[in-house]
């Protein structure tokens, strides 16, 4: 993009420069004729100049409490190319922790080097680290699709992993300070984890990542991190298998997420690596070269934690291999995450924990078995919260590791201990899931938890109903009514109808939403998918009315949460509020008469004629009464399909308990 060129922002980066929501945003292009035009994009997705925006913004008095962060990033995100960008923003770091420095390090475009110069005098200002946080999130927001990064509560859980199974003062000499070695960083997600849950000790990161942009930004990340401790980093650009630049180092411990399924590797010139002890390496399982890499890094009782797919754990090619780290005790446990860990989300991913054996042959007890863990349970589900539920799976996967070494300590259920005999097998198959089972019975300590869960429950549910018992309904002369078509025509609200997506999924990012559809509310009622903003024809925002037009999946409701796209027969009306009431508008829509009444009856998969449906004609005042009471109702049946299913759950574990013949005397 030329220097001449604007800069354009969408909706969305509008909101978030002003701090408002994107339908205040919308408000102010309708209702003020001042507003820029917009110079791209399309109608559903108009973009606009920045440098316009921010004069209209700042004439208008709409930015006196906003930062100028916001008001920087597109001009980063408008530099074009990923690695110009970042190094830019890495610049910018450097920048601001030297005042006085000038000159890059690297080679950047004019543009970019005045970019880097204003980012570091903002930060200067509004601060240091927080202005590099934040236009480090946002560029990994960006380019999501091209990198993969340690989701933070991995990050640390890997770091206090190995941290505990590391035999503590093995390998060490007197004052050495404590050695932590990751060969494919990143952007340092894992690094910083490590200095985080050793807060306090003296350290010495030692870190490598091929790609110049992002060893450039964990090298800035870390020095933000590290500032006033006694801790020593040295971030070097290479390609840690084929030119290690740590070659011959020893370190304490080792953490690693390491690229999945690279054929390329450097398995042809590296055939007589000497690291290869446990054995070459086929080409197809590289995740096992990075494996012995760490290991040959490690110090005699040194742990390594790293990321693998869960293929590497049973594949055929591979078991050699397996077997010989089994045999020689470097593998020690392996922890099946839940799906949603970290990229890919789909996949189960495992955690390999390895170590060396100590100087001191007493120090932990030999090598008999491996200790496998099966932490999937804590999968989320039936939310929009991304990951798995973080503060269970971190407390149970390291109580199981607490018993790595002391082979009498209980097992929390999920753990279990595998003999070296039963695994080295023809497969040497190490999955979790063929050894460790979870006991579907409660213990008597979680069963009573769940009734004391039950009973506030129920007793909020019965107030309610006693509530909505009292309400007193007239027989009166019938109500004036009006349909959807009418309130349209009347400006009182407008309509619009979700399509199919013209580019079907994305993935999590700063320009992707949720996308909700009748499937959707067939299930869970949550969104399935995402899609980016400019390829959805309809995005709902917060106060908007959802209606489903289809008989089956019949239903209204006043959206609340972060912006979603619709698809197919699924409508977004918009209410002028000085008119109608939202709340009022749904509760009128959903009445299962008003559907029936609107549809064409033919079959479950009819559709539901829109502009037919019947809303009272009442005046605002009134209409908020009546909202209230649809607010209650609504409100008194959401509660009411929690406690079911929690009941549900009660019983059948009770059943179960007492078909055991569990009943006590």
């Amino acid at each position: 993009m030329s220097t001449t060129d604007p800069i354009p922002v969408s909706l969305a980066e509008i909101a978030r420069i002003a701090g408002v929501g994107r339908a205040a945003v919308s408000n102010w292009r309708r209702r003020h004729d001042s507003f820029p035009a917009r110079i791209g994009g399309t109608d559903v997705s108009p973009q606009f100049s920045l440098a316009e925006i921010e004069r209209w913004l700042r004439d208008n008095g709409k930015l006196d409490s906003i930062g100028g962060r916001e008001l920087l990033w597109p001009r980063f995100d408008a530099l074009g190319s990923r690695d110009e960008s970042g190094l830019a923003i890495a610049e910018a770091a450097r920048r601001m922790h030297s005042p006085r420095a000038r000159g890059s390090r690297t080679k950047l475009t004019a543009e970019a080097d005045e970019l880097a110069a204003e980012a570091a005098k903002l930060g200067r200002k509004e601060g240091a680290r927080e202005t590099f946080d934040f236009l480090l999130q946002r560029w990994l927001e960006t380019h999501v699709r091209q990198l993969s990064t340690t989701p933070p509560p991995l990050a640390a859980l890997m770091a206090r992993i190995a941290l505990g199974v590391r035999v503590d003062g093995s390998g060490e000499e007197a004052g050495e300070k404590l050695t932590v070695l990751d060969p494919a960083c990143g952007t340092g997600h894992l690094a910083a984890a490590a200095v985080q849950e050793d807060a306090g000790s003296a350290l010495s990161v030692l870190a490598c990542e091929r790609d110049p942009a992002l060893a450039a930004l964990a090298s800035a990340r870390l020095a933000f991190l590290t500032a006033g401790h006694d801790i020593r980093t040295e971030i070097a650009t290479a390609d840690a298998l084929r030119e290690d630049p740590f070659s011959g180092a020893r370190v304490d411990i080792a953490l690693c997420n390491p690229p999945f399924n690279e054929r390329d590797w450097g398995y042809a010139e590296l055939a007589t690596d000497q690291r290869w002890t446990h054995g070459l390496p086929p080409r197809t399982e590289p995740e096992l070269a990075w494996v012995q890499h760490l290991l040959a890094h490690l110090r005699p009782g040194g742990a390594a934690v790293v990321v693998l797919p869960p293929a590497v754990a049973s594949r055929k090619a591979g078991r050699r291999i397996r077997g010989s780290l089994l045999r020689t005790g470097a593998l020690r446990a392996v922890v099946a995450l839940p799906p949603g860990s970290a990229q890919p989300h789909s996949v189960s991913l495992q955690l390999w924990v390895l170590r060396t054996a100590p100087d001191d042959p007493t120090a932990v007890p030999a090598a008999q078995d491996v200790l496998l863990v099966d932490a999937t349970r804590f999968a989320r589900t039936g939310t929009r919260e991304s990951g798995p539920h973080w503060e269970p799976l971190r407390a149970f996967v390291l109580s199981a590791l607490e018993a790595l070494d002391r082979p009498d300590a209980d097992l929390p259920d999920g753990a279990v201990r595998v003999p070296l005999i039963e695994l080295l097998d023809d497969e040497v198959d190490v999955t979790p899931g063929r050894y460790a089972s979870v006991t579907a019975e409660p213990s008597g300590r979680e069963l009573a938890a769940a009734w004391r869960e039950a009973v506030p429950v129920l007793t909020d549910l019965a107030r309610r109903a006693e509530r909505l018992s009292e309400l007193r309904f007239s027989a009166g002369t019938p109500q004036t009514t009006t349909s959807v078509g009418d309130l349209v025509k009347a400006g009182a609200l407008s309509l619009r109808s979700g399509q199919q997506t013209a580019d079907g999924a994305a993935a999590p990012g700063r320009d992707s939403v949720p996308l909700l559809t009748v499937a959707d509310l067939l299930t869970d009622g949550n969104p399935s998918g995402l899609v980016t903003a400019g390829s959805a024809p309809v995005i709902v925002e917060e106060g908007d009315v959802v209606v489903a037009g289809v008989v089956r999946a019949y239903r209204a409701w006043v959206h609340e949460g972060p912006p979603t796209a619709l698809g197919p027969q699924l409508y977004a009306l918009r209410v002028d509020s000085a008119k109608l009431n939202a709340y009022f508008l749904a509760g009128c829509l959903r009445a299962p008469s008003n559907g029936r009444q609107a549809g064409t009856h033919a079959s479950s998969s009819s559709r539901v004629d829109i502009r037919r449906l019947q809303v009272l004609h009442l005046p605002l005042r009134e209409q908020e009464a009546y909202a209230e009471v649809f607010r209650g109702l609504r409100d008194f049946e959401t509660r009411l399909g929690a406690a079911e299913g929690l009941v549900r759950r009660l019983v059948s574990d009770v059943s179960d308990l007492l078909a055991a013949g569990g009943l006590g005397g």
